[in-house]
């Protein structure tokens, strides 16, 4: 099966996204991410660090979406740090904040440093194993063949894959 998949950061939602305290508030293009979210048959999730948990907006963006929408649906989480002090990460904030939404996280979580990148490019043979049993782990959820995944930046800004059954794009 092919899967299309879109890839948002949150800096394309623009300046609505952060002023908004309710749904009705968000900007049309805030809006079409969170709609996303919500539709997508699995989600990949990414975050830099900050101060030892994900950050303020990536958070935001998960208050604004509806409980009850990500209820059974699998996502891979990742995220980017200064160093390995961090790698807990994705085990002590994300898995617990996708626990709330009773998502369905799969095992393997992906977190790299700025050492495990070269060029921008994840380098790191360890860091691309976990990719690689990652994605195939989501794979098998949604009954797909695991592609390769670029699910980790060495940006700082925060990414999401919204992942749909169906036609590639």
């Amino acid at each position: 099966t092919q899967v299309r998949h879109d890839i948002y950061d949150l800096v394309d939602a623009g300046p609505g996204l952060g002023a908004a305290l309710q749904r009705r508030d968000l900007t049309l293009p805030a809006a079409r991410i969170i709609d996303a979210i919500e539709r997508a048959d699995a989600l990949i999730v990414g975050t830099p660090v900050y101060k030892g948990a994900y950050t303020g907006l990536f958070k935001h963006v998960f208050d604004l979406v509806d409980p009850r929408a990500l209820v059974g649906k699998p996502v891979l989480l990742t995220a980017t740090g200064g160093g390995l002090r961090h790698a807990l990460v994705v085990e002590h904030a994300l898995r617990p904040l996708f626990g709330f939404f009773e998502a369905l996280t799969i095992p393997t979580a992906v977190y790299a440093s700025d050492a495990d990148f070269v060029n921008g490019q994840l380098a790191e043979t360890g860091v691309v194993a976990r990719v690689s049993t990652a994605a195939q782990q989501l794979a098998n959820l949604i009954g797909t063949e695991a592609r390769k995944a670029e699910t980790v930046s060495s940006s700082s800004s925060v990414s999401l894959q919204v992942v749909r059954r169906g036609a590639a794009r």
